[in-house]
């Protein structure tokens, strides 16, 4: 069994590190940062509140052509169908024009939603430790500071047992061609490998968005199980659309995580949503 020692991505205090900087970004993607900067400023304008980037952009981590631009908005109101119609307007235009990215995505919430006590251990922790600003007053500054405990855990990956029947859904609408799974062969791998990590996060008591760590973390604790999760994390790197591997997360990898996070952590508190 792997002992519990202070690890990466912590302070002296044991508290979590806020990830990526407007700095780290790689020259190759500055220029698509900026005009989604700037487009989010023009679609807005007063109601927009906040901006962030996340993901591997910012963390200085990210492939020409292989990797996506991640944003968040935060609006002063609630985001109506039309505002998630503009961004994914936004998506798609900055997809098209910037071939240094391989795909666009926007969050959008309130401000109110993200400074809720509800979402303090979700959507607030995201915020804080894993966006970097990029417009805007960082909400970072009304949120607490995370440690990589139980509570942390719980609320932001005890809900997997609910996404299951929707990822089946997806599966079962999206067919059996390579191309058309590969984006959910990408987006399943990647959330499982999550999963598994904050699963074993407070026991290895530290932080990572590394998906090859994340899982070796995971195996540290789960050896009988560290094989399937060493290859999500391939999968969620370098995707491909093995129906096979997508129906094996929905019977048996998933629902096995599932229920051990449930015994492990509890189930998260319920969202509107």
């Amino acid at each position: 069994m792997a002992e519990t020692v202070l690890r990466k991505g912590l302070d002296a205090q044991g508290y979590i590190e806020r990830e990526g900087s407007l700095a780290r970004v790689p020259h190759a993607f500055r220029p698509v940062v900026a005009v989604a900067r700037d487009r989010l400023l023009d679609l807005f304008g007063t109601r927009l509140h906040s901006a962030y980037l996340y993901g591997s952009i910012p963390r200085g981590t990210a492939r020409v052509s292989r990797s996506d631009l991640d944003l968040l908005v935060a609006l002063n109101g609630e985001p109506t169908d039309a505002d998630r119609g503009t961004v994914r307007a936004l998506d798609t235009a900055l997809d098209k024009e910037f071939p240094e990215i391989d795909g666009a995505g926007t969050l959008l919430h309130s401000r109110a939603r993200l400074l809720s006590e509800a979402e303090t251990y979700d959507l607030g922790w995201f915020v804080a430790c894993l966006c970097t600003p990029l417009l805007g007053d960082d909400l970072a500054e009304y949120l607490p500071r995370y440690r990589p405990d139980s509570r942390l855990a719980r609320e932001t990956n005890g809900d997997l047992a609910l996404l299951l029947p929707r990822w089946r859904e997806r599966i079962s609408r999206t067919g059996d061609s390579e191309a058309a799974l590969r984006p959910l062969a990408r987006f399943m791998s990647r959330h499982l490998v999550r999963t598994g990590f904050t699963l074993v996060m407070p026991r290895w008591n530290g932080w990572t968005s590394d998906l090859t760590e994340m899982a070796e973390a995971f195996g540290a604790y789960y050896p009988e199980r560290a094989d399937r999760m060493r290859a999500a994390a391939v999968l969620g790197h370098t995707p491909r659309g093995d129906l096979d591997v997508l129906m094996s997360y929905v019977d048996d990898l998933g629902p096995w995580l599932a229920e051990e996070y449930a015994r492990v952590h509890g189930v998260k508190a319920p969202r509107p949503d």
